[in-house]
C-alpha cells in the first residue's frame, strides 16, 4: 500500500473492517449487468491505463481522506480493489457491506496491485456479501492470482518468526515491513504452509489497533496454528491483507 501519507491521516480515517456485514446476505441480482457495464472477464482482459466501467459490491472499506475513498469490491465472479474513488464523507458513510456501486475509472498497477484509478461511482439497488473463498491450496501456484482482491480464507497455518526484538528472542510479528514502526502502525506476519513461508499483513488504515484482528496478532506465538480471513492484496507478490485471526480447527 502507498505509505506516503502523513501521520494525520492514520489518526483521522474512519476504518471499517469485514464483520460488519452478513456473510452470504447474497442477491439474486449479483451477476446482472447494466448496459455498457463490463463483466469481470472484460475487466480482467482490459490493458492497463484503459478505462473501465463496472458494477461490484463493497466489502469493506479502507480509507477517506480529502473526499477520496478507498474500497475493497466483488461481485460473484471476481473482485476489484478502487482506490482513492472520490467520495465525499456523506456518501462515504453510505458505502455499507453489500452496497451496489457503479464505477467508472481507470485500470491501474502498482506492484502487481491491479486496482481502479482516478474513479468516481453511483450507487445503485442491490446488495451481496461474498462468502471467504478458501484458496489455503492455491498457496505457491500460478492460479492464485486469478482471485486477487477477493474476501479469501487461509486455513492450518503455521506461525513463523517475522524478526527478532532487542533481546534477540524471536517474535511473531513486526510494526511496519522492517520492524521499524509502533502500535498503530501496519502488523506483518509470517506464516508457513507446506515448507514455504509468506508474510501476511494487517492493514492498520483498514483493521486499527483497537480491532480484534489487530490484537490477535499480537498474541501470536511462533509456532501457533492458525486459521484466517482477509483480502487478497498483492505487493511485489502475495500479500494479503488480513481482517480475522482464529486458532486454527
Amino acid at each position: 500500500m502507498k505509505k506516503w501519507k502523513s501521520l494525520l491521516l492514520a489518526l483521522t480515517l474512519v476504518f471499517t473492517c469485514v464483520g460488519c456485514g452478513t456473510p452470504g446476505a447474497n442477491s439474486g441480482d449479483a451477476d446482472v449487468k447494466s448496459e455498457g457495464v463490463m463483466t469481470y472477464a472484460e475487466y480482467a482482459a482490459a490493458p492497463v491505463n484503459t478505462q473501465v466501467v463496472v458494477e461490484t459490491y463493497v466489502q469493506a472499506k479502507q480509507a477517506w481522506w480529502e473526499d477520496k475513498a478507498t474500497v475493497y469490491t466483488q461481485d460473484k465472479d471476481g473482485a476489484y480493489f478502487i482506490y482513492e474513488m472520490a467520495c465525499s464523507e456523506a456518501d462515504y458513510a453510505k458505502l455499507t457491506p453489500g452496497t451496489k456501486i457503479k464505477v467508472t475509472g481507470y485500470k491501474g498497477e502498482w506492484s502487481g496491485e491491479i486496482e481502479i484509478m482516478d474513479a468516481t461511482f453511483e450507487i445503485m439497488e442491490g446488495n451481496y456479501v461474498a462468502e471467504a473463498q478458501d484458496v489455503t491450496a492455491m498457496l505457491g501456484t500460478d492460479e492464485l492470482i486469478d482471485h486477487q482482491n477477493k474476501f479469501v480464507a487461509f486455513k492450518g497455518m503455521t506461525v513463523e518468526a517475522a524478526g527478532k526484538d532487542a533481546s534477540g528472542n524471536e517474535v511473531a510479528y513486526l510494526y511496519k515491513w522492517d520492524g521499524s514502526g509502533q502500535d498503530g502502525d501496519d502488523l506483518y506476519f509470517n506464516v508457513s504452509l507446506n515448507g514455504t513461508t509468506y508474510t501476511f499483513t494487517v492493514e492498520s488504515y483498514l483493521c486499527d489497533n483497537t480491532t480484534d484482528v489487530y490484537k490477535a496478532v499480537k498474541e501470536l506465538k511462533v509456532g501457533d496454528k492458525i486459521d484466517m480471513e482477509g483480502f487478497l492484496y498483492w505487493y511485489e507478490g502475495v500479500n494479503p491483507h488480513i481482517t480475522s485471526v482464529k486458532a486454527a480447527k
